[in-house]
């Protein structure tokens, strides 16, 4: 029978860190390529993103970044989640996106970026929380109304 000093050195004893009870949040989340993958939204647009380590090869939709986002602006705004956390041409990322215009596509990789660096260093997660780029932008463009000319615009009123 067990006597109440061996009940205390029980309770006191801390537990295992076994497959089960650690927390999932902090391991990675790789695929069998050594890949993370997120999905990044913005706007109307939709980005699939994997990221993997390497030599900072960005290809968005099968071309380079470069070509698909021409304007310095919107590299700009992909490279941010990297420079956030001091990991510029640590990652290679290959992304595919659909829907919206550019500046909506490169908000949406940029949202893929962050996630799936989450997902491969969760120790980055707070970096990114801090800065802003896990947030989902949830602005979209208002719908039009009837009678109206636009959402809220009036057509031009006259006296006569």
């Amino acid at each position: 029978m067990a006597t109440i000093g061996d009940t205390v050195t029980l309770i006191r004893r801390a537990p295992e860190a076994t497959a089960e009870t650690r927390d999932p949040r902090t391991e990675p989340k790789k695929d069998r390529q050594g890949r993370s993958y997120a999905t990044g939204r913005r706007k109307n647009a939709i980005a699939r993103v994997w990221i993997k380590p390497g030599s900072g090869q960005f290809t968005v939709n099968g071309r380079d970044q470069l070509v698909y986002f021409a304007r310095p602006v919107l590299r700009m705004l992909l490279s941010q989640p990297f420079a956030s956390v001091k990991r510029e041409g640590q990652y290679d990322v290959k992304c595919s996106v659909a829907g919206g215009g550019l500046s909506g596509q490169a908000g949406a990789v940029r949202h893929g970026i962050s996630r799936a660096l989450c997902l491969f260093e969760p120790a980055l997660r707070p970096q990114l929380k801090a800065g802003g780029f896990l947030t989902r932008d949830a602005r979209v463009v208002e719908r039009k109304k009837y009678g109206k000319a636009k959402a809220r615009r009036s057509f031009q009123f006259s006296k006569r």
